[in-house]
């Protein structure tokens, strides 16, 4: 047993791109299995072949493995040669010491070319391992699967086919920036444009100076989890308590909820351009608060040139809370905090905002002011998996617009 055998599925679509979407999930898969005895990972017809040396941390592989976009499944191989013998040989090998009562091969034939086609394969094999154990064959529930794999150049045997999480590869969907507070949406709504492939850069806007760390912290540590999905992760923190006050100050209390999220759109997309991000993400979902009712969605992304992507809008919370603890983000996401949206939030904030009004509501507001203002304060911290560090930069964020 020194290989995996890694299958894809939405890559494979992809016809005359499918090179480059398979030489990225080739570099995640590597740079996600440093450090586990990984000896080489390449590609193969139809598939990606990762070779282990004999220390290989099989818990862990199995373990990070379902964090790399784009695998549909993998599972332990043995390597064999293309001769019927030798897969029958390696078969029995493969299930040596196993107790079962019934059992199952399935083979996939990637060279037609072989002599024998896949259901006589599957009887052969199948019939020596029936001798061998006397176990009863079972093609729909059975307790083992046996799964051969014929290539052009080798077959492989393996015993059991675990799930990945399916998606395209990071690193072949550009990049955008995802807006994240310590709630229990934008982390599912990052996740699922990681799954697409994006890259994501992460911006929180945090209440200090009216405020405390608490949600500094959760989003630390959110990050830090999803940094797992893409291997290096940078998040840029905008203290905004100030920016509120100002509008607060001079915008009646209906409007200052909405004017707030065109802000922070303004900030967002100020960091965006240095970082080659190609749109915004946000977790909001149709309805869910005051903010997101359709006009009120519409007024603020007016406020921005950039794509502003939604990947939840159409989920209801129970959704999104169940995938937030599939990912394993919900139990942080709902540690308390102080959240700047729980900041200077008026009592009866208006749900059906025209463009127009938010304009009007906007001119007593210096905005080139407080843009600046925000860049600013801002600094980012990085992150990297699989060492879990993170590190202040030494230079504000602020400094790449001087």
């Amino acid at each position: 047993m020194n290989r995996i055998v890694v299958h894809y599925h939405e890559v494979a679509l992809k016809r005359g791109n499918r090179r480059a979407f398979v030489g990225q999930l080739i570099d995640n898969i590597a740079g996600a299995l440093r450090a586990t005895g990984v000896k080489r990972v390449r590609a193969a017809p139809g598939r990606i072949v990762i070779h282990l040396k004999p220390d290989a941390d099989w818990p862990e592989i199995s373990r990070r493995l379902p964090w790399v976009f784009g695998v549909a499944n993998y599972s332990l191989a043995w390597r064999t040669r293309r001769r019927i013998d030798d897969v029958t040989t390696t078969a029995l090998t493969a299930i040596d010491g196993r107790q079962f009562g019934s059992f199952a091969v399935r083979t996939r034939r990637a060279d037609k070319g072989f002599p024998l086609q896949s259901p006589e394969i599957s009887r052969i094999v199948g019939k020596a391992i029936q001798d061998h154990t006397h176990a009863a064959v079972n093609l729909d529930h059975p307790e083992l699967v046996v799964n051969v794999e014929v290539l052009p150049r080798e077959a492989f045997v393996g015993l059991e086919r675990l799930p990945g999480p399916g998606g395209l590869p990071v690193g072949t969907g550009g990049m955008v920036l995802s807006l994240i507070s310590g709630g229990i949406d934008s982390p599912v709504a990052a996740y699922r444009m990681l799954r697409r492939g994006c890259r994501a850069e992460f911006v929180h806007f945090h209440g200090a100076p009216y405020q405390d760390r608490t949600s500094r912290d959760k989003v630390v540590e959110l990050v830090r989890l999803l940094t797992r999905y893409q291997l290096h992760s940078r998040l840029h923190l905008v203290a905004f308590g100030e920016i509120q006050r100002q509008i607060v100050a001079a915008v009646r209390r209906p409007f200052r909820v909405v004017l707030y999220r065109r802000m922070m759109m303004r900030i967002a997309e100020a960091l965006a351009g240095p970082i080659g991000a190609s749109a915004l993400v946000t977790g909001e979902s149709l309805g869910q608060v005051a903010s997101q009712t359709l006009p009120n969605m519409a007024v603020v992304e007016d406020a921005t040139s950039l794509p502003l992507l939604r990947p939840l809008v159409g989920m209801d919370k129970a959704e999104i809370s169940a995938q937030a603890e599939q990912i394993g983000t919900f139990d942080i996401s709902i540690q308390p905090d102080q959240d700047c949206c729980q900041l200077f939030v008026p009592r009866h904030p208006a749900i059906r905002m025209t463009v127009e009004e938010a304009h009007d509501a906007e001119r007593p507001l210096d905005v080139a002011a407080m843009l600046a203002q925000a860049l600013e304060g801002t600094t980012a911290q990085e992150f990297s998996f699989p060492e879990p560090t993170c590190r202040d930069t030494a230079t504000p964020t602020q400094s790449r617009f001087g």
